[in-house]
């Protein structure tokens, strides 16, 4: 049990830093995008910011599936890297459909990727709360601004 902590931690850790790049990435785009849109926007100014934000946070958790997948293919769990990165975004997910699972020895690295991914589900899904609270907010100031 200890072993499997032991292996699964330095990737959560670098999870964790992962993560925090694509938000500083992501935060820094889009506070440069929302100072060159200032003067006037449009809705599909908006559409692009908030998918830009939704599609850097998703690459930002895909590249840490592949984190996991890389794991589980220097353990020997699977053959091909194909079939660990299925397993590791069903694990990462939480969607846990149990077609392929991992050797006793190791299984319990799936708890903790799956831990994993759900706590970096939940950044993500707070940075684009916050791009969208934000563009809310940007909007409600315009139309006040413009009926002055």
């Amino acid at each position: 049990m200890l072993i499997n902590f032991l292996v699964g931690l330095p990737v959560i850790v670098l999870c964790v830093v992962l993560q925090a790049v694509f938000l500083a990435l992501c935060a820094r785009r889009y506070a440069s995008q929302q100072r060159k849109m200032k003067a006037c926007h449009s809705k599909t100014d908006d559409v692009r910011l908030l998918s830009m934000v939704m599609v850097v946070m998703l690459i930002g958790n895909y590249v840490q599936m592949a984190l996991w997948a890389l794991l589980f293919l220097l353990l020997g769990e699977f053959k091909d890297f194909t079939s660990a990165l299925y397993f590791s975004g069903v694990t990462f997910s939480t969607l846990g459909y149990g077609d392929v699972v991992l050797s006793p020895q190791w299984r319990l690295l799936s708890p903790l990727e799956a831990a994993n991914g759900i706590l970096m589900f939940g950044v993500s899904t707070a940075i684009m709360t916050a791009a969208v609270m934000d563009i809310i907010k940007q909007n409600a100031i315009g139309e006040q601004e413009r009926s002055r």
